[in-house]
């Protein structure tokens, strides 16, 4: 063991002599390693925040739910033009379709109609425009993640009866209210008063651009007093979420018999709606994080060959520099593999130089971006791992023959080279 440790050791202060034999050259050979190291971890770390912001989005949008709309998000299957004439005739889905799926369906844990529109927001002198109105019906809290920061949801009864009140996101009790409590007061909207009942915990944007923050949410029932339910303006949907342990496929399916026989549709006949799920967005968005990984490994593959190439050449170089050294070791008897452990060790110690170097970079870009951005980028011990892993292969290959020339000298012409 003793032996061992003195052998990693002799090696190690072999590559630190290295190194200082030519700072400047040795610092510039090992950027090439810094830098392949540097553009793929950085995009592997990219990867990983884009990632989590998805899948976070998608939890705040409600696992295993489904989207009844006029519009599919994407072409059908094996189309790679989106046929929008197909689509313009049919009918958004109506408040009797809601309720329909609502009695029809037996593996639907949660089920609500959600329309959407922009208003302007009143109370008193101060005015917020643009708000985003929903109007949503019983089992939303369900199906949607949030949280009441202030106040209450709504009741059944203010659900069921359509009554005047609403529940507004941080942003809005921020700029209308001034640090007042809204709880108990009324704002307005198209000439109508709405009681504030509750103020939405702030969310801040996911990745799809959702949130909650400059949103009133008001009874789908008093909703369809202001907003036409029946216009595709208002955006209307069914969101349906499915029971635990059903799948969004076996809420499709089902969905799919149920929809047709609410709209009366003939076995041959083409379905008038769209069934969407969050899974056909996550698909295109794996798609471009595999792009992503692709580029990065090739932009950085390229960048640690160099680097490669470059320890090689220092290897080379300490070979050349030591081979009278080298004589005198098998002189004594040191065997090839010493040797070439020796000088295999030394140039994965330079080659890991590199790296930590690059992963560093990381590490400082990722700290600044969450700092500045008040969002969570981190370098994973997953991704630390790799780049040391990548770090140790090309510190081996690129260290390899040189050590095996090393180990192949004869004693003799090494100990009497010039």
């Amino acid at each position: 063991m003793i032996l061992v440790y003195k052998f990693f050791k002799e090696s190690f202060l072999f590559a630190i002599g290295a190194l200082r034999t030519n700072v400047l050259r040795t610092i510039l050979t090992l950027s090439g390693v810094t830098i392949g190291i540097f553009s793929i971890i950085s995009v592997f770390t990219l990867i990983d925040f884009l990632e989590k912001q998805v899948r976070e989005s998608i939890e705040s949008l409600g696992n295993n739910v489904v989207y009844i709309q006029k519009w599919p998000w994407t072409p059908p299957e094996g189309e790679s033009e989106y046929p929008w004439w197909r689509y313009m005739n049919r009918q958004v889905p109506s408040l009797d379709d809601y309720e329909q799926i609502k009695r029809r369906s037996q593996i639907a844990d949660a089920v609500s109609y959600v329309m959407s529109s922009q208003k302007m927001l009143q109370y008193e002198d101060n005015a917020y425009d643009n708000v985003a109105v929903m109007g949503v019906s019983e089992g939303f809290d369900v199906i949607w993640n949030f949280e009441i920061s202030r106040g209450r949801y709504f009741s059944p009864y203010e659900t069921n009866s359509g009554m005047a009140s609403g529940i507004i996101g941080s942003d809005i009790a921020d700029e209308l209210f001034q640090g007042m409590d809204p709880i108990g007061k009324r704002v307005k909207m198209m000439g109508r008063k709405i009681l504030v009942i509750g103020v939405i915990q702030r969310q801040g944007s996911d990745i799809f651009g959702n949130s909650l923050d400059k949103n009133i949410i008001i009874p789908v029932k008093y909703a369809r007093n202001l907003f036409n339910l029946r216009s595709e303006s208002v955006n209307p949907m069914i969101l349906v979420k499915a029971k635990e342990g059903y799948s969004s496929d076996d809420i499709v399916d089902e969905l799919t018999g149920v929809m047709r026989a609410i709209r009366r549709i003939k076995p041959s006949g083409d379905n008038d709606f769209a069934l969407n799920r969050i899974s056909l967005v996550q698909k295109n968005f794996d798609s471009l994080f595999d792009f992503i990984d692709m580029a990065g490994w090739f932009i950085g593959g390229f960048s640690i060959l160099v680097g490669g190439f470059g320890i090689a050449n220092i290897m080379f170089v300490s070979v050349k520099e030591r081979t009278r050294i080298i004589g005198i070791q098998k002189a004594l008897g040191a065997k090839r593999k010493f040797i070439l452990l020796q000088f295999l060790i030394e140039s994965t110690v330079l080659s890991l130089l590199g790296g930590l170097g690059g992963l560093f970079l990381v590490f400082s870009i990722a700290m600044s971006i969450s700092l500045i951005t008040q969002t969570e980028m981190a370098l994973t011990l997953l991704n630390v791992l790799k780049g040391i892993g990548i770090s140790t292969v090309i510190g081996v290959v690129s260290g390899y023959i040189p050590a095996w020339k090393a180990s192949k000298m004869d004693p003799v012409e090494a100990i009497n080279a010039v």
